[in-house]
């Protein structure tokens, strides 16, 4: 929010890639920008390269990159963030990268910063945090990277929003950062169990869906169940009958699309996932 009242005026385009993050659209409303969206084609949420330079225009200001990707799953591969970083210097636009879940990968998918890319260094505003890597979400630590010229604006509009996190939570995320790289391998093995857990009983239950490549989240398919409603419909008959919680896929797209997916979290533990998968078997 900081970084898009800072650098985005009102009538910039901005671009961002569906499913998204709920949070960019009113981040985007708040800021005067107007989305302009490239869908990520499902199952396994490919980009198309025709597409994306499609979306670009002298009006961009900047483009959105959530890798790896919440609710998709998906991780930006380098050439895909090469063609990202080769139109952002060709029409001169920022971009905003939102890397919460950069240590969370799967099957040897590589994390890659855009900011360390060719060119890309004072184009890049980079965010992260602490919340997802350490499960501290409600610390609610978060960080920005970027150039002087664009901190020094985001800083000023960061305090009147937040002002600063409490002091000690700063403290102790800067001692578990110094002492993470032995803790990493240790965070992806243990999701990368429950990815495959809820994978499992999902697709034993009926859902069509693809194994995330990072984060900690499945997008799945419900149309093949022979349920009539939409998804918000179908979210509700989970939670009442079935007693699995899940998100209305469309929370995710524009205009109704994702309305035959719901989203699935495996950051639960494994007798919760094991209760969640005998409850699915029952559909």
């Amino acid at each position: 929010m900081a970084t898009m009242l800072a650098l985005v005026e009102e009538g910039d385009e901005v671009i961002v890639f569906e499913p998204f993050y709920e949070n960019y659209v009113p981040d985007a409303a708040m800021s005067g920008a107007k989305l302009v969206f490239v869908e990520l084609r499902a199952p396994d949420f490919a980009l198309d390269p025709e597409a994306l330079r499609a979306a670009f225009s002298a009006r961009t200001r900047a483009i959105i990159v959530n890798t790896p990707n919440n609710p998709s799953g998906k991780v930006f591969t380098r050439p895909e963030l090469e063609q990202i970083a080769g139109l952002c210097q060709e029409f001169d636009c920022l971009c905003i990268t939102d890397e919460i879940y950069e240590h969370i990968l799967y099957d040897q998918h590589e994390h890659v910063p855009m900011a360390t890319l060719p060119g890309m260094y004072d184009r890049t505003v980079t965010i992260s945090g602490l919340s997802k890597t350490f499960s501290v979400t409600g610390w609610r630590l978060g960080y920005v990277l970027a150039p002087p010229v664009l901190s020094d604006a985001i800083r000023k509009v960061h305090d009147f929003l937040t002002v600063g996190a409490p002091a000690p939570l700063q403290e102790a995320a800067g001692i578990a950062m110094e002492q993470a790289d032995a803790y990493y391998p240790e965070l992806r093995g243990m999701y990368d169990a429950k990815r495959r857990q809820l994978y499992s009983a999902l697709r034993d239950a009926g859902f069509e869906c693809h194994l995330p490549q990072g984060a900690y989240y499945i997008m799945a398919d419900f149309s093949h169940l022979g349920f009539p409603g939409d998804d918000y419909a179908f979210a509700r008959h989970l939670i009442e009958n079935i007693g699995v919680a899940s998100v209305p896929g469309s929370s995710f797209y524009r205009d109704g699309k994702g309305a035959k997916l719901v989203r699935f979290t495996f950051s639960k533990s494994p007798e919760t996932l094991a209760e969640a998968a005998a409850r699915l078997a029952r559909m």
